[in-house]
Formats: structure tokens, C-alpha cells, sequence
């Protein structure tokens, strides 16, 4: 993970508030879904590299990966899945997380969010586990980030 990078110009709650519009209109639970899914496929490929067992999302249905990068005191992500749905949730996570200061990950409420895009009722229960588990890993990345930055 050593592109260019541009920092969000929007705070964190900008973004999650277009994130809160775009699936307020879109109705039903399936247009959603294929939303969550659309997200996925415009996810930048993972490098080879970056596919190893440490950067393995533990507790997904399917196989996750996700790769940390901090610079400028920023943390950077990049992720995919083997499954669409999957890929899809770490897509919108990213779209979240991706270039926040530590700072910002941890203020943010992420099961508050969720529960308001109302993703963890639409998801089977081991699905909602795995997207659990995605902001768990982003969020311990964060405070090791905080720590390191002492």
C-alpha cells in the first residue's frame, strides 16, 4: 500500500450522513443490499502482498482481508473479500475509514451507524458477526496507531 493518497475533505459524520441518504432511498432490503454489493465492486484491487493470513478478518463468513497502512498520522486501508457481500460491507467501511486520523476512528460510533443503515437486521447473523469483526479490526488498528503516536 504505497500510492498517493488525498485525505477525506468531508468529516466522518459528513460521509456517513451521505452513506444515511443514499440508503434512505433505496427503500427495500434488497436494493440496499445490491447498494452494499455496488460498493464492493468499485473497491481497487488488493495486492498480492497484502493477501496473508495476518491481514485475515477473523469471525467473517468468508475470507477478508484487510491491510493497514499509517502515514502523515493517518491510517490508510485497503481490503477484499472472496464474497460480494462481504466485499461490499469492508467497501463501505473503508468509505468511512479509510485516510481518518486514529482520533477519528475511535469518536465514531460504528455499532450506532450500522444499526441507523440498519445493516446488522439485514445481514444473517454470522454475516453482521463478520462486519463486527471488520470494525474491530480497524478500530484496534486505530489504537495501536494512538499508542505507537506516544
Amino acid at each position: 500500500m504505497t500510492d498517493a493518497r488525498t485525505p477525506p475533505t468531508e468529516s466522518l459524520d459528513e460521509t456517513f450522513g451521505e452513506l444515511v441518504e443514499d440508503f434512505d432511498l433505496l427503500g427495500d432490503w434488497e436494493q440496499r443490499i445490491e447498494y452494499v454489493i455496488e460498493l464492493g465492486k468499485g473497491l481497487a484491487p488488493l495486492a498480492d502482498a497484502d493477501r496473508i493470513e495476518a491481514n485475515k478478518v477473523p469471525g467473517c463468513a468468508a475470507q477478508v482481508w484487510l491491510a493497514t497502512d499509517a502515514g502523515e498520522g493517518r491510517l490508510w486501508f485497503a481490503a477484499d473479500s472472496d464474497s460480494a457481500l462481504s466485499k461490499g460491507n469492508i467497501a463501505l467501511l473503508l468509505k468511512l475509514y479509510s485516510g481518518r486520523t486514529p482520533a477519528e476512528i475511535l469518536a465514531f460510533d460504528a455499532k450506532a451507524a450500522l444499526e441507523r443503515l440498519g445493516l446488522p437486521s439485514a445481514l444473517t447473523r454470522q454475516r453482521a458477526n463478520g462486519l463486527n469483526s471488520m470494525v474491530g479490526r480497524i478500530r484496534e488498528a486505530a489504537q495501536a496507531a494512538n499508542v505507537a503516536a506516544r
